[in-house]
């Protein structure tokens, strides 16, 4: 089974290297873990409450935070916190990344938001 053995911060190139213990590492942009944040401001408290996350180009991770056994906080440069990525979620979102990514940005587009970078 795949687990996440290290996970590496690189806030100059604004993104998170999770190492797995097959010796595969997944890296992820701050921008692509913040749209993606557990925390009920970004997924909502039900289906179809999602709410979109714009302008967030720039934004860097200023901080990891061991929650448990079972999770990190990551706390972001626009003093997003509230989200607990529990290793499970961390996982599906580095196994997805591409299509999560697509997603996001065909959101964007349909929703008339360019990106800004």
């Amino acid at each position: 089974m795949k687990s996440i053995t290290d996970i590496a911060l690189d806030q100059k190139n604004h993104t998170l290297t999770l190492s797995f213990n097959e010796g595969e590492n997944i890296e992820m942009s701050c921008e692509y873990l913040r749209v993606y944040s557990p925390s009920a401001e970004v997924r909502g408290h039900g289906p179809g409450q999602e709410v979109l996350q714009l302008d967030k180009e720039a934004v860097n991770i200023m901080a990891i935070e061991p929650v448990g056994n079972y999770a990190v906080r990551l706390v972001f440069s626009d003093e997003h916190a509230t989200g607990l990525y529990s290793w499970p979620y961390l996982l599906e979102l580095a196994e997805n990344k591409d299509s999560n990514w697509q997603d996001y940005l065909a959101r964007l587009e349909q929703a008339g938001h360019q990106r800004k970078g």
